[in-house]
């Protein structure tokens, strides 16, 4: 596992929250990529995408969970009926680790540097939700190729 330090930038972002059951995401990020297709707004062939965990969904209760599904912008967000809105993603200095492959197994990713990395690493979490940067996307790159970023906020 290879964790590097990088200090992120505060990034605007158009913003869709999944509210419900973590097997439903992908049903948010399609409409996600509908408001994309159709407001213009955060291109995905020159707009960074991240997600943001708001709780495990390994631990948290299905009605419980929250997922952020984001586009970067770099304009306000016109009105929509898609429930999309614009949100800023805290800056500050963060853990990477890349995940090659589906998301499907991204667990088997961040486990082990809250497990393994951390506590011997000397380094303290911040008080934010861990993100994903999805260098691929979906049907673009197929799930078995995708390579994501995972962002562990840090003190």
């Amino acid at each position: 596992m290879q964790v590097k330090i990088v200090d992120f930038a505060e990034t605007r972002v158009a913003a869709l929250e999944h509210c419900g059951s973590p097997g439903l995401v992908n049903e948010s990020a399609r409409k996600f990529i509908d408001w994309r297709i159709q407001s213009g707004q955060s291109p995905v062939a020159s707009s960074r995408t991240f997600g943001v965990a708001h709780g495990n969904p390994d631990t948290v209760p299905a009605d419980e969970f929250r997922f952020d599904i984001c586009g970067e912008i770099d304009e306000p967000v016109a009105p929509n009926l898609y429930g999309v809105r614009e949100l800023v993603m805290q800056g500050g200095r963060c853990a990477v680790v890349r995940h090659a492959g589906s998301t499907d197994h991204i667990g088997e990713t961040i486990y082990p540097v809250y497990r393994d990395w951390l506590p011997s690493s000397g380094e303290e979490l911040r008080d934010h939700p861990l993100f994903f940067h999805y260098l691929s996307v979906y049907p673009e790159t197929p799930l078995d190729q995708w390579q994501t970023d995972i962002y562990i906020p840090l003190v």
